[in-house]
């Protein structure tokens, strides 16, 4: 497994460098393929780490916070180039990861009240002798 990992890496990395270097205009044919293996590759990298529920957990999470979910696919991907997965993920195991990744770019919202004070006059006030 880990050497057809290593092999599926590799292309990536490859096409990723034939990209960045071959920038002509009628490349996009050929950039559109590219983007498309890389898909495919991703894909199937995720296949073969992640179970059938935690791969659906991700896709739903895809739809909704789309950065969120590429994030946890980059995490994922560099854990299984490194040989760190011992098997394939759980659903409750992507549930750890995205608490990690969730605590990692979590924003803290603050939100301070300007009150301006009004100085009353009481000159203005004088309506009673109406």
């Amino acid at each position: 497994m880990a050497d057809e990992e290593l092999e599926v890496i590799r292309r990536q990395r490859f096409a990723e460098l034939q990209a960045k270097h071959g920038d002509s205009p009628g490349d996009q044919q050929s950039q559109q393929e590219t983007k498309q293996r890389e898909t495919d590759i991703r894909n199937t990298v995720l296949a073969q780490v992640l179970e059938q529920s935690a791969r659906a957990r991700l896709s739903n999470l895809e739809l909704v916070k789309p950065e969120k979910a590429k994030a946890v696919e980059n995490y994922l991907i560099q854990m299984a180039r490194c040989g760190q997965l011992g098997g394939k993920i759980s659903e409750a195991g992507l549930i750890e990861i995205l608490e990690k990744v969730s605590l990692q770019t979590q924003k803290k919202t603050t939100v301070k009240f300007n009150r301006r004070r009004v100085v009353d006059s009481d000159e203005d006030d004088d309506d009673d002798d109406v």
